[in-house]
């Protein structure tokens, strides 16, 4: 039956009516999806600000902690150049907290280029490993005197010890970290090579020489640096010596590594050049098998670098030592001379005593250039011939 026109009108209005509810609840919808949207992205960027600042935070502190352990604080950046080509090439404070693996490693670094972004004066490093005081302090500090820029001096004494001398000596602030040393141990051996790395951080240091606070000079510092920077070779003592105190000393259980006919002996006072020095310092096999296999009455002091170096660097090597000794009395230590022993001709004797040596492949008379050892009376004696007879 056909619908009549009241009808049709109130089935429009139903529908329009649902067709208004089903917009407004679209609206409603949207608005509060807008809202929720709006209140999230607000918790997140004021999250995500947060924690960067956190982060940013963080990072500055550790920053600012990493920078506290360097070796110059802020403060004293800002008056010397941390960085600096002057700082890195010439340390002028021997003070560090380095231990001996992490000085050996550092020392060994060796530059790529050979040319030098700097004008480079090459430098003999004197390195003194003393039980205490210097009784030759005036005497050495005379044989530097106006030579300052061709020498560095580095000190090995006990821990304890503190060398007293003027600000204007040479030897001034010139103690590095040293540590306890036992004579015929191998902590002698770690001195050597302790005193050894602590010079290879300044890179003028050219040639090396040990001695002890009981060596003296027997050539002005004019001949001593002339025949050091021009010497083609190291100056180590290293011989074969069948007795029992030389192949004797040797210990079966560092074979393979180490075989009797290798073994090798000489003076612990030794004069290097720098790229032989590395070497030294670099070493970490056989410095091993020396701390562990060669104990008294096996001295490392007079076997390792003797050894070491014939074995793989002999080409180096003049096989001689520039530090005279007088073992003509006989045992395990060398002739003391007293203030009484001094004279002219007994340092003349040392200075050319008729036998002739080698030096950069031609013979020379000139072979000693220091002596040792020599008592605290023999200073006075010494001054009074230093001017005449070592011209300085």
């Amino acid at each position: 039956m056909p619908r009549g026109r009241g009808e049709r009108e109130d089935g429009e209005t139903h529908m329009g009516l649902l067709k208004l509810v089903q917009v407004l609840s679209f609206l409603v919808v949207f608005v509060a999806g807008v809202i929720i949207g709006l209140a999230t992205s607000s918790h997140i960027t004021t999250y995500f600000s947060s924690q960067a600042q956190l982060f940013s935070t963080s990072t500055a502190t550790s920053f600012r902690v990493s920078s506290t352990k360097a070796n110059c604080s802020q403060t004293s950046c800002q008056k010397l150049d941390c960085l600096s080509m002057d700082t890195f090439l010439h340390p002028t404070n021997l003070t560090h907290k380095m231990s001996d693996a992490e000085l050996f490693w550092r020392a060994s670094m060796t530059p790529y280029k050979n040319e030098y972004p700097f004008l480079r004066v090459p430098k003999v490093a004197f390195m003194f490993l003393t039980r205490g005081p210097l009784p030759m302090l005036p005497l050495w500090e005379r044989f530097f005197k106006g030579h300052e820029s061709y020498f560095s001096i580095y000190l090995h004494t006990p821990p304890a010890f503190h060398v007293n001398v003027s600000s204007h000596s040479p030897f001034y602030a010139r103690q590095i970290p040293s540590q306890h040393v036992e004579w015929g141990t191998v902590s002698l051996a770690d001195a050597e090579r302790r005193l050894l790395a602590n010079a290879l951080l300044d890179f003028s240091n050219e040639r090396f020489v040990l001695l002890s606070e009981s060596c003296i000079p027997v050539y002005n510092f004019p001949t001593v640096y002339k025949y050091l920077i021009g010497s083609t070779y190291s100056f180590v003592e290293s011989y074969d010596e069948p007795s029992r105190y030389g192949r004797g000393r040797y210990n079966r259980k560092m074979l393979p590594d180490i075989k009797l006919y290798q073994w090798r002996k000489g003076s612990q006072w030794f004069e290097m050049h720098r790229s032989v020095a590395i070497y030294i310092i670099s070493d970490t096999k056989y410095y091993a098998l020396f701390k562990k296999y060669c104990r008294p009455a096996c001295y490392p002091d007079e076997h390792y670098i003797p050894t070491f170096l014939n074995m793989f660097h002999g080409s180096l090597n003049a096989n001689r030592s520039v530090t005279w000794v007088d073992w003509s009395m006989g045992g395990p230590h060398p002739a003391m001379h007293e203030g009484a022993n001094i004279t002219e001709g007994f340092i003349q004797a040392i200075r050319n005593n008729g036998t002739l040596c080698s030096y950069n492949e031609e013979q020379t008379s000139v072979c000693y250039l220091f002596a040792r050892k020599f008592a605290p009376s023999a200073l006075e004696p010494l001054l009074n011939l230093s001017l005449t007879v070592m011209e300085f």
